[in-house]
């Protein structure tokens, strides 16, 4: 008798185990294809993970860039951290390439498989972009391309768009004549130069405005707001200012907002909408532009780990996902566009929270 329940609790125990074993099986199954499904998607898509990104804006404790790269706006550092990646956003205080290199220059030697780069100056930083690629990191530039040493360019819109769409709305709010002048960002920046090219072609459709002067904020709100006071000083009839920078033009909108030239100066440019919602308010503003930085920074965390992970090669006529955004075709030169910038008014603005 004592044998026979000897074995029967020896086969209930063989029994008990088994059964476990098949629900921890059963449990690791679930996890799988539950709450790591984006695993399984990237191993399909042949995307590495653990990739060590850093993401390097122009400057730290801008407001656009926050935007752009950060987990809360859904930004660069949100798309690495579903794609499976180790991201850090690491620069220097000012947007300057004095101040940006040594960022990039730590980040190479903790040993970065891709760098996103916003490019203070698009020559100042090749040496150290070029030593990178020589080892093997991606490097990837968004908002501001550095075209000779990157292997991909995220464009926020297209050059030749957000330069002429600024001055034709300019020269809507002023009846096409007056005075103008830029409030740009650094004198050395790629994007603000290029914009700033294809503005003065614009401006030959309007021979009755007048270019008078570019100055530089630096995109510093200090420096930015002194030199739009200095071009009002010395421009008593300047009609408007364009300024294609979202420091800048916030910087040249609180200077505007008072009684002697609110709605009498007019400003547009490239802002963020809640860094200059009160200005449409109060009619200082009518009109600018802007993409969602959120999504600039999202496609280019996407573009850095396809090409990191060799499904791309930033051929012209290649296509890759870029989650939410969908899919992308890289263009001529490595470059990716994210789409046309849009316009806000005192009519849209409010649907807008970036």
């Amino acid at each position: 008798m004592h044998e026979v329940v000897a074995r029967t609790r020896r086969v209930r125990g063989l029994v008990a185990v088994v059964v476990g074993l098949a629900v921890a099986a059963s449990i690791v199954a679930s996890s799988a294809s539950g709450s790591t499904t984006p695993r399984t998607a990237r191993a399909a898509a042949g995307l590495k993970t653990g990739l060590n990104v850093y993401v390097i804006p122009k400057n730290l404790g801008n407001n656009y860039f926050t935007v752009a790269d950060s987990v809360k706006t859904g930004g660069a550092l949100a798309a690495l951290q579903a794609l499976g990646e180790h991201g850090t956003e690491t620069s220097g205080s000012a947007a300057t390439s004095a101040s940006q290199l040594p960022a990039i220059q730590a980040a190479i030697a903790k040993g970065a498989n891709a760098l996103i780069v916003s490019a203070t100056d698009p020559t100042a930083l090749c040496p150290t972009l070029k030593q990178a690629m020589a080892r093997g990191i991606t490097v990837v530039t968004y908002d501001s391309d550095a075209p000779t040493c990157r292997d991909m360019f995220i464009n926020q819109a297209s050059t030749a768009a957000i330069g002429t769409s600024e001055v034709d709305l300019l020269a809507k709010e002023i009846h096409n004549t007056g005075q103008i002048a830029i409030v740009s960002a650094a004198a050395s920046a790629t994007n603000q130069n290029a914009w700033i090219g294809y503005m003065k072609q614009e401006l030959k459709k309007y021979p009755k405005m007048k270019l008078v002067s570019v100055v530089y904020g630096n995109d510093d709100p200090t420096t930015a707001t002194q030199v739009t006071s200095g071009l009002l000083q010395h421009y008593p009839n300047l009609a408007g200012i364009i300024s294609p920078t979202t420091v800048g033009i916030a910087a040249a909108a609180a200077v505007l907002d008072t009684k002697q030239y609110r709605g009498k100066v007019k400003l547009t440019g490239l802002g963020t909408p809640l860094s200059l919602k009160k200005f449409v308010n109060d009619g200082t503003i009518q009109a600018f532009e802007l993409w969602n930085p959120a999504n600039l920074g999202y496609l280019a965390a996407y573009a850095a780990v396809n090409y990191a992970s060799k499904t791309i090669t930033g051929a012209a006529g290649q296509s890759f996902k870029a989650g939410k955004l969908g899919t992308y075709k890289i263009g001529a030169d490595h470059t990716v566009l994210l789409g046309p910038p849009t316009v806000f008014t005192k009519a849209n603005i409010n649907k807008f929270n970036f």
